[in-house]
């Protein structure tokens, strides 16, 4: 478990490797400046989690390996003139604590902040027992464990740099879904529960709970609904569309995985080691730099993280994205 809970996390690229010398930050263009000062405020965007060696020359000013930048690379990350958040993808498959929260609020400058996601053990309907067999999870949809293991260290540890707290629930399963009235009824009282203050987000990866009473519960627990880029839900548009109607509100969004290669292990293959564009999804793309603009006209922020499995590259996605943003601000003055 202690290796596990290091700062340390799995690997997502392939390996190679060079220097161990600590990282810094690549050389930054003016155009790429430009583009950031344009960049409205209230505006965070991205990544993934930052612990690749295949963003030397984009992120990283030298090839180094994967736990040189899980220990040293997120100052040099935060330096990018874009990116002022992070996604810690690596809180879903075991908790940190309010130390390793803290060591990393340490690294990043005051402007910027973290995208956290809830352990699974809050968020997942099942698990497998020794013997492979799938079994309840007595910890889903548990307040205590959610405030004990996620709410209280996140906010101890990040303090003003906690940005938004997210609970990713893997599709729920058939049984669930079948009685999707009593799922969103805990969901609300799940919500409700939490502690006051923080900016909770839902993501789900069930489309057929996209329904009127589940945008409705989250909304009423003063939570919000995170709009993902994934195979097993509707396009961006349509789900922004579903959760129209309350008036502006913060927005959290993930670009997860490209339609084209809806397969993540296949993605993660033929995308790495993450150094360009593979299959640009231009229409998306679109739609959240349309989607961004009416939380941010009313003064409210909206987190915009990219994965590498969206397009290939998750830095040069965001900087295309920008792109996207920045002209349609230039076409409505």
């Amino acid at each position: 478990m202690a290796d596990q809970l290091s700062l340390f996390p799995p690997s997502d690229a392939k390996p190679g490797t060079s220097q161990s010398s600590p990282v810094g930050p690549a050389p930054v263009s003016d155009d790429l400046r430009v583009l950031a000062q344009q960049m409205p405020r209230g505006l965070y965007l991205g990544t993934s989690s930052w612990f690749f060696p295949g963003w030397h020359g984009l992120v990283w000013d030298h090839l180094t390996d994967e736990a040189t930048l899980s220990r040293e690379g997120l100052s040099a990350y935060s330096a990018h003139p874009l990116f002022k958040t992070v996604c810690l993808d690596r809180a879903f498959y075991a908790p940190l604590d309010r130390a390793q929260f803290t060591a990393l609020a340490d690294q990043v400058p005051e402007h910027f902040r973290f995208v956290v996601k809830a352990p699974a053990a809050c968020t997942q309907s099942w698990l497998r027992n020794a013997s492979g067999k799938a079994q309840d999870n007595p910890t889903f949809l548990d307040v205590g464990c959610a405030r004990e293991r996620f709410v209280e260290p996140c906010l101890a540890g990040l303090g003003s740099k906690a940005g938004a707290l997210l609970f990713q629930f893997p599709p729920i399963g058939r049984a669930l879904l079948r009685e999707r009235s009593r799922f969103v009824q805990r969901l609300h009282a799940f919500l409700r529960s939490l502690p006051a203050g923080p900016l909770y987000a839902v993501e789900v990866r069930d489309s057929g709970l996209l329904t009127r009473p589940f945008f409705a519960a989250v909304r009423d627990a003063g939570a919000h609904y995170c709009v993902a880029v994934h195979p097993r839900l509707p396009a961006v548009a349509v789900q922004a569309a579903a959760m129209a109607g309350a008036g502006p509100a913060p927005l959290v969004v993930r670009w997860n995985l490209n339609p084209r290669e809806p397969d993540y292990d296949a993605a993660k293959a033929r995308y790495a080691p993450f150094d360009r564009l593979v299959d640009e999804d231009e229409s998306t793309r679109e739609s959240i730099a349309r989607l961004v603009a009416a939380p941010l006209a009313a003064g409210e922020p909206a987190f915009v993280i990219a994965n590498n499995k969206a397009e290939g590259s998750a830095p040069i996605t965001l900087e295309k994205l920008a792109a996207s943003i920045a002209l349609m601000r230039r076409t409505a003055e």
